[in-house]
C-alpha cells in the first residue's frame, strides 16, 4: 500500500471518529444548554493538527452567526483562564483541566509527533471549558432524507468502516505501540438525589491506553480535593475512579464531570446531583450574597494562623460557656476580612438565643448560653480565606445539672418532632447517660401551645420505647415538645423543649413555604356551588402498620381519590383475630390526619384494621385489611458492645476503644462510663451518646486507676453494659524524646574531635537511655551524607569522635532514646574543623542542667571540661542574665572563683525566665563560656516540697522528702554535695511517695548539702544543708527523746463544783497503762480515803483529786509524781493566803446555793423580751418545782387573782413562766413580782417596769420595730408622689424623721410625712424637678437610729414622674370623657306603623359629637330618621311610621377627645295580624 493512500485512509478514519463525537457531543450540550442555562460565553476552540501550520476555520449556524474556531495556542503563548459572557465581559475565573500538568501533557505529546492529525494538548484542556457553551449557542438543524439516500449513505458506512477495521489490523501488526487507544468510559456515573446531611458517591469505571488521567469538576469548575479535604474524597483504584461528597448541603447540588486524559485522547462524563432539605427558613433569592467560594487569589496568598486556642472545655447545663480563638491572617488586605464558621460535630453552628459567634476582626468567640446536653461534642473553629482554610478542633463536655431528688434520672435530651399531621405528630429523644439509683421505667411527654405556658401530660403511663405518636392536636396550632424520665426513685428534670411545629397537613405547609400565588386584591368573588360538594369519599388506600410495640401501634393510609373539596376526616376499625367483628376504634370523634396511633392493645395478640372515609355526605366503604398485626415489640434491644480497650493519652484523659454491636437495628450511639477502682462509683465519659468506637475522656484524675464499660443505645432501650476493661492508671503516653540541643566542639586533635550536646528537654515521659551521633563531611557548600559515629547508645552527653582526617570540616547531629524509640535528629552543628587545639586556657564545662526550681532561686549543676588546656582546672564562674536580655545584661553570679562543680543562685524574679552559662578557669585564664541552659522559668513547680528533719521516738534522726504524685518507673535518688551518697552514713527508705534518709551515727563528717531529685518528672527535687549549728540542736532532740519526759497537755488547775466541792486536775498528752501517780500535800504524801478522792483515766490522761470543802488546815502545796518507764512528770499547785481564803468563800457560797436549789427556785430570774411582732414578754425559768408548788405573780404588791384581766396574761409551759404584756403602753408600768412556795422552801423574782426599767423596754421595742421596716417604695398617683415603708407595729413615741438631699424635712401643703396603721409615709404633692435625689427615712431604734434610703433620681424618676402625669391625665379624661348616661331602654318593641320618639342623655367636656348607628351603620337624618342633638345633652331619634325593616341593632355613639362610648338598644316591630295567623296555627 502507497505511502499517500496511507495518510489518505488514516485522515478519512479520524475525520469519521470526529464526526461521530461531535455530534454526540453536539446533542449532549445541547440538552445541557436548556436545562442548565450556562452564562459562561458561547465560545469554542478546536484544532485539526494535520500540518505544521495553523488553520482558522468558521461554522455559520442557521441564525447566521458565525462561531470562530481558534487553532492550538503556542506552547510558549500566555492563556487565559478569564470567563466571559455574551458581552465580552470577565464574569469569573476559571480552573483550567490539569492546570498543574500541562509540562507533562506537553511531553506526552511531544513524544508522538509522528501521529500528526492527532488532537494538541491544548485543544483537549481547553475544551473542557469553552467548547460545551459554545456548542449550546448552535441550533440543532434536522434534515429530512429520502429512504434511498439513507440506504446510500448506510452501505458507504459500512465499506468505509470494512475498510478502516482492515487498516487496523494492518497497522497492529506492522506497530504494536499503536495498540493504545483514547479513554473510554465503560460504566457512567449516575446521579442521585439525597437529602441534605448524607453522604453521596459518585462511581464510573474508564478504559484506554496508556492509563488515562481523571479530574472532576463542579459545573465547570476544578474540585481542588487537597484544599476541602472535609469535604471531597478522590479514589482511584484500577480503572475504577469514584467521588465522595461528605456532609451535603444544598448548594452541592451542581452537574458533576469527569473528564479521562491519555496521550490518544479525552473522554468526559457527567452525573448529576440534587441535594434536597426540609424548609427551615425562607429561601435565598437572586439578589441575597450566595456562600463564599474558594479560588486562589490571583498574585495574593494568605496564610492563616490560629493561636491562644481553647482547650477541651467542660460545663454544666444551665452554665454559660465562652470558646475564643484568636486569628492572624497574612498579608493583611483592607476591607478583606476571613469567613469564621464555627462547627459542632462538622455541622455548621447558626446564631440563635442559644448560640452566640462575634467575631472582632482579632479573635473569634463562640459563647453557649444556657448550656445543654445537646451542646456537648466536637467544636471546631475554620478560618476560611481566598488561598484556602485552617481549623482547630476541641471537645466540649457537658455535665448534668445536680439532680433535685437523690437517685432519680438525668433529663432526656435531643428531642424531635417528625411525621407532623393535623392532629398528629410523632416525638423521638435519646436517653439520657445516667439512669439513677434504678433502671429508668419509662419516660412520660409533655405538650404545650406556643405562647402559653401550661403544659399538658400526652402519656399517662410512662413508655419505654424512646419514641411517641401524640395525637388530638389542634389544627392551625403550634405546639413545643418536652420528655422526662421516670425510675423509682422520681421523675427527672425535663428535657430542652423542641423546635415548634404547626399541626397542619404536609401539603398546605409546602404551599405555605412555596408562598402566595398572587396578592391580595381586598375583593371576595362568589362562584357556584363545586359539584363535588355532597359526595361520598372513596375508601382509603395502602393501609399499613408503621410502627408496632407492645404500648402502641400506628396505622397509616393514603387519602382517597374521590373526596371532593371539603375535605375529609377517618374512623379506623379493629378486628380481633379470630373474629368476624369489627370495633371502631375512635367512636368520639373521626381523626384528620391520615395517620393514627392504638394505644391499650393487649400484648401478644393479633388485629387486623382497616379505615373509614367520611365527610358531610356520609361514610365510605372501607378500606382493605392490613391483615393480622401481632402486638409486641419489634425491636431488640442493643447486643452487649465488646471488652472496651482503654490507652493512654494524656495526663488527664484516655482513649477507649471497642468494637461495635452486633445486629444492631436503629443505633443510636454509645454511653461509656469509667470507675476508680476499688469504689465501685460509676461516672458517665460522655453525657451525648456517641456513634463511633472510639472516645476520647477528659477530665480524669492523673494516678488514678481507671476501669471502662461501654453501653449500647437503641430507641428500644439500654444494653447490657460491657466487661470491664483492664485498669489503666491515667498517665501521659510515652513517646519519643524531643530533639537534642547545642552540639559543640569540647577539644580537637589531629585524627579526633570531642563533642557534647544537651539533652532534649522533653524526655518523652520516660528516662533517656543513650544518644547517637552521625557526621557528615563538608567541602565549600556541598554537604555528603550522614553515617554514623556509633552503633551502641552513649549514656553520657559527650563523645570522642576517632579516625577522622585532619583538616576536613564536619558536621554532626545527635539523636536521644529513650523505650519508645529514637528522637528525631537534632540540628546539624555548625562546620568545625579537625584539627589540633593551642589552646592553654581549658575548654567549657559541659552537662549544665539545673534542680530546685523555686520562685526566688535555682541550683545550677555541671561538669569538668573534656579539656583542661595546660594546667587542671582550679574553679568556676557562673553567669546568668533575663533570657529576653541582650548580650550585654550577662551577670556574674558570684565573685569569688567557685570549686564546686554547682551553684545556687538566688535573689531572682518569680515569674521571669533566665538563661545560665559557666566559664572554667586554670592558671593560664578563664575559657570560653559553656553553652546555655535555660530559659529557665523561676517559678516554683505545682507539687513541689522541701526536704524535712525528723526525730522518732527513739531519737533517730532522718531527712524525709514526699512527692505523692509518683508516676510508674519514678525513683527517689539522694545525693551528698550533689555526688552519690556514701551508703556507710546513710540508709535510704523509700515508700508510697516518700522517702526518708536514715543517719545511721550522725556526727561532724555528716555536714554538707543533700539534695533529692526524683526520676522521670519535670524537675521535682529539693536540697537541705546542715551545719555544725544545726547538727548540734538534732542530737539534742535526739537526747531529749531517748530520754523522754511525761509531757502534761495541761498543767494542774483546781476548780469548784456542785455542794461547794474542790476538784484537783491535770491531764497527759500520753501515758501508757503502766503509768503510776502519786498525791503529794506538803511533801506528804496522800492516798484515798473519806477526805480525798482520787481517779486516774489513762485513757484520756486526766488525773483528779476530790475534797468535799476546804478548812483552814487544807493551806499548802498539791503535786502529782507520774512515772511511767523512762519517763517522769510532776506538775504542782499552790493555794496559800488571799487565794485560798477566796476560794474558801466561793466554795461555801455555792454549797449554800445547792442548798437553795433543793426545794423549788429560779433557774433563770425575771426579765423582759420584745417579740418579732412587737408583743413585750416577761419570762423566767424554774426549776424543782412540783405539782403542788404554788406560783404567785404579783404587780406592785398586789397579787394577780385568777379572775383578774391580767391572769389571762399569764403562761407556763413546761419550766419557764411568762407574763404577755402584748403592746406596750404607760399603764403597764410597775414592778412585777414572782413567787415560788412549797413544804420544800420558797424563792422570789422581781422585775421593776418603771423609769429605768420601762425606758429600756421601750428602747427595745424601738429597735425591733425600726429593724422590721421595709425598704423604701415609691408609688405614683393622680396627686403626685408616695414614698412609704411598712413595720411590724407603730408606737406614738417613736421617732420617725424624713431627709431630702441629707436635710431634714419640714411639713408643708405640698410635702407631709404620716403614719396609716403600719405604713410610714412622704406624700409629695404636684412634684417638680426640685423633689429630685436621695431620700432617707430614720426611724429611732433605741440607743441610734436605723436609715431606709432611696433615690429618686434618673430612671427611678423618670418612671414616677410619668406615672404621676399619666394618672392625673387619666383621672381628667375619666371626669370629662364622652358617656351615656342614660335615657335609652335596653329593648323596644313597638308595633308597626307607630311612630317610635327615643332621647338619651349625654354628657362629655368638652361636648361630644353625636352620631346614630344602625346595624353597625351610620345613619343620616333624613325624612325618615330625624336625629337631634338639644343643649349639648340630650340626643334624640324619630322613626315615623315604623316597618319590619326598622328592626335591628341601634347605637348611640357619642365621642370627644377624651373617649368614645355606645349606648345599644333594640328594636323589635311586630305585626299583629302575623301574630294572630301564627297563634292560629297552633291551635
Amino acid at each position: 500500500m502507497s505511502k499517500s493512500l496511507q495518510v489518505e485512509l488514516k485522515q478519512q478514519h479520524q475525520q469519521h471518529q470526529r464526526q461521530q463525537q461531535e455530534k454526540h457531543q453536539h446533542h449532549y450540550e445541547s440538552s445541557y444548554y436548556l436545562s442548565a442555562k450556562s452564562s459562561v460565553s458561547k465560545q469554542s476552540f478546536s484544532t485539526h493538527k494535520t500540518t505544521s501550520h495553523r488553520l482558522k476555520t468558521s461554522v455559520k449556524t442557521e441564525k447566521g452567526q458565525e462561531v470562530v474556531k481558534l487553532s492550538t495556542l503556542p506552547k510558549r503563548a500566555k492563556r487565559t483562564y478569564l470567563a466571559m459572557d455574551t458581552d465580552k465581559e470577565v464574569i469569573g475565573y476559571v480552573i483550567p483541566v490539569f492546570r498543574a500538568s500541562h509540562d507533562t501533557v506537553r511531553e506526552l505529546m511531544d513524544a508522538q509527533k509522528e501521529e500528526a492529525t492527532e488532537e494538541g494538548i491544548n485543544y483537549v484542556a481547553m475544551r473542557n471549558l469553552f467548547v460545551r457553551e459554545a456548542r449550546e449557542a448552535l441550533d440543532v438543524k434536522v434534515v429530512k432524507k429520502t429512504r434511498s439516500t439513507q440506504i446510500k449513505e448506510s452501505v458507504e458506512r459500512m465499506e468505509l468502516s470494512r475498510t478502516l477495521d482492515e487498516w487496523t489490523q494492518f497497522r497492529r501488526k506492522m506497530n504494536p505501540d499503536n495498540l493504545t487507544h483514547p479513554p473510554e468510559f465503560t460504566v457512567k456515573p449516575r446521579g442521585q438525589t439525597v437529602w441534605e446531611g448524607k453522604t453521596v458517591k459518585l462511581h464510573c469505571t474508564v478504559a484506554g491506553w496508556p492509563r488515562p488521567k481523571v479530574a472532576w469538576y463542579k459545573n465547570n469548575v476544578l474540585i481542588d480535593v487537597k484544599a476541602h479535604p472535609e469535604k471531597y474524597t478522590v479514589e482511584s483504584n484500577y480503572n475504577m475512579h469514584s467521588l465522595e461528597i461528605k456532609n451535603c448541603d444544598f448548594f452541592d447540588t451542581a452537574q458533576y464531570y469527569i473528564s479521562a486524559l491519555n496521550v490518544k485522547g479525552e473522554a468526559s462524563s457527567v452525573a448529576t446531583v440534587v441535594v434536597k432539605r426540609f424548609q427551615t427558613g425562607e429561601e435565598p433569592g437572586p439578589l441575597d450574597p450566595k456562600p463564599h467560594g474558594f479560588c486562589h487569589e490571583h498574585g495574593v496568598t494568605f496564610e492563616t494562623t490560629i493561636i491562644d486556642k481553647f482547650e477541651v472545655a467542660f460545663g454544666r447545663e444551665g452554665e454559660t460557656l465562652s470558646l475564643g480563638c484568636t486569628v492572624i491572617v497574612y498579608p493583611t488586605v483592607k476591607k478583606y476580612q476571613p469567613e469564621v464558621v464555627w462547627y459542632r460535630n462538622s455541622v455548621p453552628l447558626k446564631p440563635s438565643k442559644w448560640v452566640h459567634t462575634h467575631w472582632s476582626g482579632e479573635r473569634a468567640t463562640l459563647t453557649l448560653i444556657h448550656l445543654n446536653k445537646e451542646d456537648e461534642g466536637l467544636y471546631t473553629l475554620r478560618v476560611n480565606t481566598k488561598s484556602g482554610f485552617d481549623t482547630y478542633s476541641a471537645y466540649v463536655f457537658v455535665q448534668d445539672a445536680d439532680v433535685e431528688v437523690e437517685g432519680v434520672p438525668v433529663a432526656p435530651l435531643d428531642v424531635r418532632c417528625h411525621d407532623v399531621n393535623k392532629d398528629y405528630v410523632v416525638v423521638t429523644w435519646k436517653q439520657p447517660a445516667v439512669e439513677g439509683s434504678s433502671s429508668i421505667q419509662g419516660y412520660y411527654i409533655d405538650r404545650c401551645e406556643v405562647g402559653c405556658h401550661h403544659w399538658a401530660l400526652c402519656n399517662d403511663v410512662p413508655v419505654k420505647y424512646a419514641r411517641f405518636p401524640v395525637t388530638g392536636l389542634v389544627e392551625g396550632r403550634s405546639y413545643i415538645f418536652r420528655v422526662r424520665a421516670v425510675n423509682k426513685a422520681g421523675i427527672s428534670r425535663p428535657s430542652r423543649v423542641s423546635e415548634a411545629v404547626v399541626a397542619m397537613d404536609p401539603s398546605d405547609r409546602a404551599r405555605l413555604r412555596a408562598g402566595p400565588l398572587a396578592p391580595w386584591t381586598g375583593m371576595i368573588k362568589f362562584t357556584e356551588e363545586d359539584p363535588t360538594v355532597g359526595v361520598v369519599p372513596g375508601e382509603p388506600t395502602d393501609v399499613v402498620v408503621t410502627e408496632a410495640t407492645k404500648s402502641y401501634v400506628v396505622l397509616a393510609w393514603k387519602p382517597p381519590v374521590q373526596r371532593g373539596h371539603e375535605g375529609v376526616m377517618y374512623y379506623i376499625e379493629k378486628c380481633i383475630s379470630g373474629t368476624d367483628t369489627w370495633q371502631r376504634v375512635n367512636t368520639s370523634a373521626p381523626v384528620k390526619s391520615p395517620r393514627f396511633a392504638l394505644f391499650d392493645l393487649a400484648e401478644g395478640k393479633s388485629y387486623s384494621f382497616r379505615v373509614r372515609c367520611c365527610n358531610s355526605a356520609g361514610v365510605s366503604e372501607p378500606s382493605v385489611s392490613t391483615g393480622e398485626i401481632t402486638v409486641g415489640d419489634k425491636l431488640d434491644l442493643p447486643s452487649v458492645p465488646s471488652i472496651p480497650v482503654a490507652t493512654r493519652n494524656t495526663a488527664t484523659s484516655v482513649v477507649v476503644f471497642w468494637k461495635a454491636c452486633k445486629d444492631v437495628k436503629h443505633l443510636v450511639g454509645y454511653y461509656i462510663e469509667c470507675s476508680v477502682v476499688g469504689t465501685d462509683v460509676w461516672m458517665p465519659c460522655n453525657n451525648k451518646p456517641v456513634k463511633q468506637t472510639r472516645f476520647v475522656c477528659h477530665g480524669l484524675t492523673t494516678g488514678a486507676n481507671y476501669v471502662f464499660r461501654v453501653k449500647a443505645v437503641n430507641p428500644a432501650g439500654y444494653s447490657q453494659s460491657s466487661p470491664n476493661s483492664d485498669a489503666l492508671v491515667v498517665l501521659p503516653a510515652i513517646s519519643v524524646p524531643g530533639k537534642s540541643t547545642g552540639v559543640t566542639l569540647l577539644e580537637a586533635v589531629k585524627d579526633y574531635m570531642v563533642l557534647g550536646w544537651s539533652p532534649p528537654a522533653n524526655n518523652g515521659g520516660a528516662d533517656i537511655r543513650g544518644y547517637f551521633l552521625d557526621y557528615r563531611t563538608v567541602k565549600g557548600n556541598a554537604v555528603g551524607k550522614w553515617h554514623e559515629l556509633n552503633h551502641k547508645a552513649l549514656t553520657t552527653t559527650s563523645y570522642k569522635a576517632e579516625n577522622l582526617k585532619e583538616n576536613v570540616f564536619y558536621e554532626f547531629q545527635v539523636r536521644a532514646m529513650n523505650m519508645a524509640g529514637v528522637s528525631k535528629a537534632s540540628l546539624p552543628s555548625a562546620s568545625l574543623e579537625c584539627k589540633e587545639w593551642t589552646l592553654t586556657v581549658p575548654g567549657v564545662p559541659v552537662g549544665l542542667h539545673v534542680l530546685e526550681i523555686r520562685d526566688t532561686s535555682v541550683v545550677v549543676l555541671w561538669e569538668t571540661p573534656t579539656f583542661d588546656g595546660r594546667t587542671p582546672v582550679n574553679g568556676y564562674y557562673l553567669d546568668f542574665k533575663e533570657a529576653s536580655a541582650g548580650e550585654e545584661c550577662w551577670k556574674a553570679a558570684h565573685e569569688k572563683v567557685n570549686k564546686m562543680k554547682y551553684m545556687k543562685v538566688t535573689g531572682l524574679k518569680s515569674g521571669t525566665s533566665y538563661v545560665f552559662r559557666v566559664r572554667a578557669q586554670n592558671l593560664a585564664g578563664v575559657g570560653k563560656p559553656s553553652e546555655l541552659v535555660g530559659p529557665v522559668l523561676a517559678k516554683t513547680l505545682p507539687g513541689t516540697k522541701e526536704i524535712y528533719v525528723d526525730v522518732d521516738d527513739d531519737g533517730v534522726i532522718s531527712m524525709i522528702f514526699e512527692f505523692p504524685e509518683m508516676k510508674p518507673g519514678s525513683e527517689f535518688v539522694w545525693s551528698k554535695n550533689y555526688q552519690a551518697i556514701d551508703a556507710s552514713r546513710l540508709t535510704i527508705v523509700s515508700e508510697q511517695g516518700k522517702s526518708r534518709a536514715i543517719f545511721n551515727s550522725p556526727s561532724l563528717e555528716d555536714l554538707g548539702t543533700f539534695s533529692c531529685v526524683v526520676t522521670n518528672t519535670d524537675g521535682i527535687s529539693s536540697s537541705f544543708t546542715l551545719t555544725e549549728e544545726g547538727l548540734k540542736r538534732l542530737l539534742e532532740i535526739s537526747h531529749d527523746h531517748k530520754f523522754p519526759v511525761i509531757p502534761f497537755k495541761t498543767e494542774m488547775a483546781m476548780e469548784l463544783l456542785e455542794k461547794g466541792r474542790v476538784r484537783f486536775w491535770t491531764q497527759v498528752e500520753k501515758c501508757t497503762s503502766a503509768c503510776q501517780v502519786e498525791y503529794v500535800f506538803n511533801d506528804l504524801i496522800i492516798s484515798h480515803g473519806q477526805k480525798y478522792t482520787m481517779n486516774f483515766d489513762k485513757n484520756t490522761g486526766i488525773i483528779e483529786m476530790f475534797m468535799d470543802s476546804l478548812e483552814v488546815t487544807d493551806e499548802g502545796t498539791y503535786t502529782f509524781n507520774l512515772v511511767d518507764g523512762k519517763a517522769k512528770g510532776t506538775t504542782s499547785l499552790v493555794l496559800i493566803g488571799e487565794e485560798f481564803m477566796e476560794l474558801q468563800k466561793k466554795s461555801q457560797f455555792e454549797r449554800a446555793e445547792w442548798v437553795r436549789k433543793q426545794g423549788p427556785h429560779f433557774v433563770e430570774y425575771l426579765d423582759f423580751v420584745v417579740t418579732s411582732e412587737c408583743d413585750v414578754l416577761l419570762k423566767c425559768k424554774v426549776g424543782n418545782v412540783r405539782p403542788e408548788t404554788e406560783i404567785t405573780w404579783s404587780k406592785n404588791s398586789i397579787e394577780i387573782a385568777e379572775g383578774d384581766e391580767d391572769a389571762k396574761k399569764i403562761g407556763k409551759k413546761d419550766n419557764e413562766l411568762t407574763f404577755n404584756i402584748g403592746k406596750l403602753s404607760k399603764k403597764d408600768a410597775g414592778v412585777y413580782e414572782v413567787f415560788l412556795k412549797d413544804d420544800r422552801g420558797r424563792d422570789k423574782s422581781t422585775f421593776n417596769l418603771t423609769d429605768a426599767g420601762y425606758q429600756a423596754v421601750l428602747n427595745e421595742l424601738f429597735r425591733v420595730i425600726a429593724n422590721s421596716s421595709s425598704e423604701i417604695k415609691v408609688i405614683s398617683t393622680e396627686h403626685g408622689i408616695i414614698l412609704y415603708s411598712t413595720v411590724t407595729y407603730y408606737n406614738e413615741d417613736l421617732r420617725v424623721a424624713w431627709l431630702h438631699k441629707e436635710a431634714k424635712i419640714a411639713a408643708s401643703e405640698r410635702v407631709k410625712a404620716g403614719v396609716t396603721g403600719e405604713q410610714l409615709w412622704l406624700k409629695i404633692n404636684e412634684p417638680t424637678e426640685k423633689d429630685k435625689g436621695r431620700y432617707t427615712m430614720d426611724i429611732f431604734d433605741g440607743k441610734g437610729s436605723v436609715k431606709r434610703f432611696v433615690d429618686l433620681i434618673g430612671q427611678a424618676w423618670e418612671e414616677a414622674f410619668e406615672e404621676f402625669k399619666r394618672l392625673k391625665a387619666a383621672a381628667i379624661a375619666e371626669r370629662n370623657r364622652a358617656r351615656v348616661i342614660g335615657g335609652l331602654p335596653d329593648v323596644v318593641a313597638i308595633q308597626e306603623g307607630k311612630s317610635l320618639n327615643l332621647t338619651g342623655n349625654v354628657w362629655g367636656d368638652p361636648v361630644p359629637e353625636v352620631s346614630w348607628t344602625k346595624n353597625d351603620k351610620l345613619l343620616v337624618s333624613d325624612e325618615r330618621y330625624k336625629l337631634k342633638f338639644e343643649q349639648g345633652k340630650f340626643a334624640s331619634i324619630t322613626i315615623a311610621a315604623v316597618t319590619t325593616t326598622d328592626s335591628g341593632k341601634y347605637a348611640l355613639l357619642v365621642k370627644n377627645k377624651y373617649g368614645t362610648e355606645a349606648g345599644e338598644f333594640t328594636v323589635s316591630v311586630y305585626n299583629p295580624d302575623d301574630e294572630e295567623a301564627k297563634e292560629e296555627k297552633k291551635d
